[in-house]
């Protein structure tokens, strides 16, 4: 296993100090064990940064910028990818997720590393800004860093930083629909382009039920809206799955816990300044090599390893589960943490780390796949992130409600499927359940959390959704898994009020 590389001066140095933890977190994803995954995040970061110094050292183009390149935090993850891909190839396979080695096998795979145009639209489109835009993006929308945390970082002033996102968030968008239009496509997907890039400017715009069919089948147009539609929270999941590929949602979730800790619990003096800055002495210049990653490695652990625990405390038992397999996905049934439920019980709520009962007697399972989350962003409400803590419906009375129950894509042993409810009433908060007859599973969802006993699924709001208007419409998107056969499922309800079935 190779050293990591040595810094190159005290900025290098803090640089990183900032990335490690972000590569760390995502190798302990893609492999089978703690061991295994410090191997992929060292030898992928060594690999990341010379990447990245060798892009620094290219001649810029005539017109003054720079060559493209993705930003380091995403750069490195691509570099922990493509250290897995190597792994693979290579006959050490074993090593890694079994979700992740059919992954890397797959067509869905090759789109990452193919003909540029055909690769996805969030890679092709934050590729393509300048390194401060597209750092800004990436560290406020999907490390989920505070605002003030991440002018400090670039050096921008805090008074304007979130006009200055916004901006970037228009930009990006622009450099998506451009990328759209270049990639080549099919004469139907072409027609939709422009009526894709009008209905997603606005969240008052409907989307033409043709588009909304099209949407539901075309994976690459279902990308693009995702990215388009920068209203309805789901731009952090666009951006995740579309820039990492495989486990991008899970990803996302574990950088929101770790974000909550860092936000919520006191942390060592080193990280005060959310590794801003990297100082070893008042008068040295340098900083010293092992000294400094050791305590980067250490800090990394301590917010990784708490940013899988179960919220709230648990038993011995629950950290001990939690320690031998926390690479679940965002929203896997299996992976249960407790969560405030309003009947008085403890639901299950999307984690990281598994509960003790959850995993008893059944081995863990994850299902990353990052097209899904494209096409739920699309026809669902756009795939926002994931939130860690299920929502408390508070809405008194009976509340009538219809329910649509879309089955998206269906292959040989698993599903997608997007559920919209209508409500006649405003709620501040919502449950939704229903049955599955033929012995469904859901293995993970977005726009909600999700909770699953034999046949009864139950969906809680997620913290950025729980606010529906009068007569307005929530909805959220899941994978499944099944076996023989996938009928419809029944006995909609919401808040404990039954739904018609549209």
């Amino acid at each position: 296993m190779p050293d990591l590389p040595t810094p190159q001066d005290a900025a290098e140095a803090a640089l990183f100090s900032e990335c490690w933890d972000a590569v760390l977190s995502y190798a302990d994803l893609c492999t089978s064990g703690s061991l295994t995954a410090n191997q992929l995040a060292t030898e992928a970061f060594t690999l990341g940064m010379r990447e990245a110094r060798d892009a620094d050292f290219t001649p810029v183009r005539s017109s003054g910028r720079r060559a493209a390149r993705l930003p380091m935090i995403p750069l490195l993850l691509t570099a922990v990818r493509n250290t897995a891909a190597a792994w693979e190839a290579a006959g050490l396979g074993h090593k890694l997720d079994p979700d992740l080695r059919l992954w890397l096998n797959s067509e869905k795979a090759a789109r990452y590393t193919g003909p540029p145009l055909q690769r996805p639209v969030a890679l092709r489109g934050l590729r393509d800004m300048q390194d401060a835009d597209a750092s800004l993006l990436w560290l406020a929308e999907v490390e989920a860093l505070p605002l003030s945390s991440v002018a400090r970082r670039l050096g921008l002033d805090p008074a304007v930083a979130a006009q200055e996102l916004e901006q970037v968030r228009a930009l990006f968008r622009d450099r998506c629909h451009r990328a759209h239009l270049d990639t080549p496509m099919a004469a139907e997907c072409r027609s939709y382009a422009r009526l894709l890039d009008a209905v997603t400017r606005s969240s008052a715009a409907d989307t033409p039920e043709d588009l909304s069919r099209h949407l539901a089948t075309c994976v690459q147009c279902a990308e693009a809206a995702a990215c388009l539609r920068l209203h309805g929270g789901g731009l952090p999941a666009a951006l995740a799955g579309g820039v990492i590929g495989w486990g991008g949602l899970a990803y996302l979730e574990r950088r929101r816990r770790a974000a909550e800790v860092r936000l919520g619990t006191a942390r060592p003096a080193i990280a005060d300044n959310d590794g801003a800055e990297v100082k070893e002495g008042g008068g040295r210049g340098k900083v010293l090599r092992h000294g400094l990653l050791g305590a980067a490695v250490l800090i990394s652990l301590v917010a990784l390893g708490v940013s899988m625990m179960p919220m709230g405390g648990g038993t011995g038992d629950d950290t001990a589960t939690a320690s031998h397999d926390d690479r679940q996905p965002v929203a896997d049934p299996t992976a249960a943490v407790p969560s405030a439920d309003p009947t008085g019980k403890q639901s299950a709520s999307a984690s990281a780390a598994p509960s003790s009962s959850a995993t008893a007697g059944k081995p863990a399972h994850k299902n990353s796949d990052p097209e899904p989350q494209g096409t739920s962003s699309a026809t669902a409400s756009t795939g926002g992130h994931h939130a860690t803590a299920s929502a408390s419906p508070t809405a008194p009375g009976a509340v009538t409600c219809q329910v649509s129950y879309d089955l998206v894509n269906q292959w040989t042993d698993g599903f997608q499927s997007t559920v919209t409810v209508t409500t006649s009433q405003a709620l501040s908060g919502w449950r939704v359940q229903w049955s599955f007859r033929d012995g469904q599973k859901v293995t993970q969802m977005w726009d909600a959390t999700v909770s699953q006993d034999g046949g009864q699924v139950t969906a809680d709001a997620a913290d950025y959704n729980q606010s529906v208007t009068a007569n307005g419409t929530l909805s959220f998107g899941f994978l499944g898994t099944w076996s023989g056969r996938n009928s419809e499922p029944y006995a909609f309800t919401l808040n404990g009020d039954s739904c018609s079935l549209s």
